[in-house]
């Protein structure tokens, strides 16, 4: 429900929740860690690692993207609920829903656009139709062979250069590699749509957003639950 801490139920949503999480701090992690590492570097022996700040802004775009989805997971997205409050349970239930099918609609497009601009990337087609998909379109000259600028090829990825680009080699690493986390993370995020819609039918969470936080926090303050 809204306003309660999020807690996955059986042992494979643990294991995804776990997964999301320490994925999330480590990304977060190797942010802090490349960019405190490039500060010591230019400021104590004139030098700096060259690809880290491309590091830096890839890492940042995933931090995001995956936060987004995980966030509409656990219900800690903020939204103003001030009129769906003043309504009585029933049409309050029916605005939630609208709600989530506008979002499950938003969830579609935007996974159809992240698709159809990473598809050239890795040598796939993009999707034919202006707003849903209506199967692949033909002929779009493939974007395998751009790289990214400073970042160096790492040789776990070198299985790409005969999979998407020919058998040409790269010398730094290929977009389609950063890229990935918009068809994944927006296909995550449709998923978190549809799952939250799916709880709002079967009554499990009344909201996409988190309500009443801030005054949930002070009343648990005020009954002492956070007294060691």
């Amino acid at each position: 429900m809204s306003g309660q801490k999020y807690q996955p139920q059986g042992g494979l949503s643990r294991a995804i929740n776990h997964i999301e999480e320490t994925l999330i701090a480590v990304i977060l992690g190797l942010m802090t860690l490349v960019t405190f590492v490039n500060v010591v570097l230019r400021y104590g022996f004139n030098s700096s690692f060259i690809w880290g700040l491309e590091v830096t802004l890839i890492l940042f775009a995933w931090l995001v993207i995956l936060g987004v989805s995980y966030c509409v997971k656990i219900t800690a997205h903020l939204g103003v609920d001030a009129v769906t409050n003043a309504l009585p349970a029933g049409p309050r239930r029916v605005l939630a829903l609208i709600a989530a099918a506008c979002c499950v609609a938003y969830g579609i497009l935007l996974f159809k656009g992240a698709w159809d601009y990473w598809a050239p990337f890795a040598a796939l087609q993009p999707t034919e139709g202006r707003w849903f998909p209506l199967g692949f379109t033909e002929g779009v000259r493939d974007r395998a062979f751009y790289t990214t600028d400073q970042v160096p090829m790492l040789g776990i990825f070198r299985w790409l250069e005969d999979a998407i680009n020919y058998g040409e080699t790269y010398d730094k690493l290929p977009r389609v590699i950063p890229y990935f986390i918009l068809p994944f993370g927006c296909g995550l995020l449709l998923l978190r749509f549809v799952q939250a819609a799916i709880g709002i039918v079967t009554g499990t969470r009344e909201s996409l957003i988190v309500s009443h936080e801030a005054e949930d926090e002070v009343e648990r303050v005020a009954r002492g639950e956070y007294e060691e």
